[in-house]
Formats: C-alpha cells, sequence, structure tokens
C-alpha cells in the first residue's frame, strides 16, 4: 500500500513539475509549483519527517509562492510575451544536459555504495534540523536569506519604476 501511495505522490511530483515547466502562463506555473511543493511535502510526511512537512508547506507552499505571485502579478499585468523565443537555444540546450544529469543520476543510484539504510527515526526532529542548520549549514541558511531578501527588494524597486 505505501508504494502505491508513494509512486501515486510521485507521478504527481512529477506530473506538476512538468506543468510548471511547459505552461507558457505565468500565474498558471506557480500554480503547478503549489502543487509540487505540497506533493513533496506528502513525500516527507511518508519517510516520517513531520516537520519538514509542515516547514514545507509553510514556508514555501505559503509564504514563498506568496512572493511570487506577487511579483508576477506586479511584473506582467496581464500581456502576454510575443514575438520569438529569445532562450530558444539555451531551452534545446536544456534536454541533453538534463539527459546527463538523470543518466548520473541512475549510475549513482545503481552502483552498490548509491543505496543507503533507512534514516535514523531522529534525524527528521526538529532538534536534529535545528543543531544541523545552525552548526553545519549555517552559511548556507544565512545565504538563502540574504537571497530571499535580496529578491524582495529588487521586486519593490522594480514596482516602484513602473508607477
Amino acid at each position: 500500500m505505501s508504494f502505491a501511495a508513494f509512486f501515486l505522490i510521485a507521478a504527481v511530483a512529477v506530473g506538476s513539475a512538468l506543468g510548471l515547466i511547459l505552461k507558457k502562463n505565468a500565474i498558471h506555473g506557480a500554480l503547478f509549483l503549489v502543487v509540487n511543493l505540497g506533493s513533496i511535502a506528502a513525500l516527507y510526511l511518508m519517510l516520517g519527517a513531520e516537520f519538514l512537512a509542515a516547514a514545507q508547506v509553510i514556508v514555501y507552499a505559503g509564504a514563498i509562492m506568496v512572493l511570487f505571485v506577487f511579483a508576477i502579478m506586479v511584473l506582467i499585468p496581464g500581456k502576454e510575451e510575443t514575438g520569438p523565443d529569445p532562450r530558444r537555444p539555451y531551452r534545446l540546450l536544456a534536454v541533453p544536459v538534463g539527459a546527463f544529469l538523470l543518466a548520473q543520476l541512475a549510475l549513482i543510484l545503481g552502483s552498490p555504495r548509491g543505496g543507503r539504510g533507512p534514516a535514523d527515526p531522529a534525524s527528521g526532529s526538529v532538534e536534529a534540523i535545528g543543531r544541523l542548520l545552525f552548526t553545519d549549514y549555517l552559511f548556507p541558511f544565512e545565504l538563502t536569506s540574504v537571497l530571499l531578501l535580496a529578491a524582495m527588494v529588487g521586486v519593490l524597486i522594480l514596482a516602484r519604476r513602473r508607477v
């Protein structure tokens, strides 16, 4: 039963990720991202990491998506892009690069060292996550907060120029 639930949630995650990439409308893409983040939270729940699942929903599917939708609404006020796609060469390059990364992932997971045993039951606890965030991963944690702050300031500056 848990395998069926895993594959169903994984299919939703992959489908919503594809919808995010393939949709031309930015709002629809943002909604697909919300579905993807929710399915990732469900996968966290299946792993027994309840705190990570709650943080995923509250922080990413809640706060960050509100920021994304706000930025989309401010910067793209109801007009579709027209003309040739200036990023077409990069988009064509994405397919072979993605295939290469998928092949690397298959090699890593297929190697005898690739598969690890079940996680420590306390690894998803609030104490373990807090200890890791403020010791081993303090610099990436703070760097992420600075990047999010810079993104919010950039949105406000771009919004002020349009008025």
